[in-house]
């Protein structure tokens, strides 16, 4: 039986609209201040690339339902993110999920590290990305 790892979800309340919170995470100057330079554009189907720190990670807009969900999958390891979006009254529920991962003992190809370790790392990352988001939009 493989070892499978769990996705990576983050749900954070940012005291700001729906609106505001929908244009910072789709469209990619809204993606760049708070996660990494792209040349993203909303529409399904759409191939585009990430700057991550091992270089460019191809992605492809697989969902796109505003202003509630967002959905495209991230390099080549069958990554996918989605951001999910809630109104709650004047502030804003938003969830993100990083998933796909491989079996924990699997090295991931541009780390060169067990898909195990790699979670961990961007588990706490998100953790400090999505605080960035919550921050830029409360500011």
């Amino acid at each position: 039986m493989q070892n499978t790892l769990q996705d990576i979800k983050q749900t954070v309340v940012i005291n700001a609209p729906l609106q505001k919170v929908w244009d910072q995470v789709s469209t990619a100057e809204g993606i760049a201040a708070w996660f990494m330079p792209n040349d993203f554009k909303p529409e399904v189907g759409y191939e585009f690339h990430i700057q991550s720190p091992f270089g460019p990670s191809p992605c492809k807009v697989t969902k796109f339902d505003p202003p509630n969900s967002l959905s495209f999958t991230w390099d080549t390891d069958g990554w996918f993110l989605s951001f999910s979006l809630k109104e709650i009254g004047d502030k804003t529920e938003f969830t993100l999920i990083h998933g796909g991962w491989k079996p924990a003992d699997e090295i991931v190809g541009k780390a060169g590290e067990k898909a195990s370790v790699i979670r961990e790392r961007m588990s706490h990352g998100w953790t400090g990305i999505v605080a960035k988001l919550r921050t830029l939009l409360e500011s």
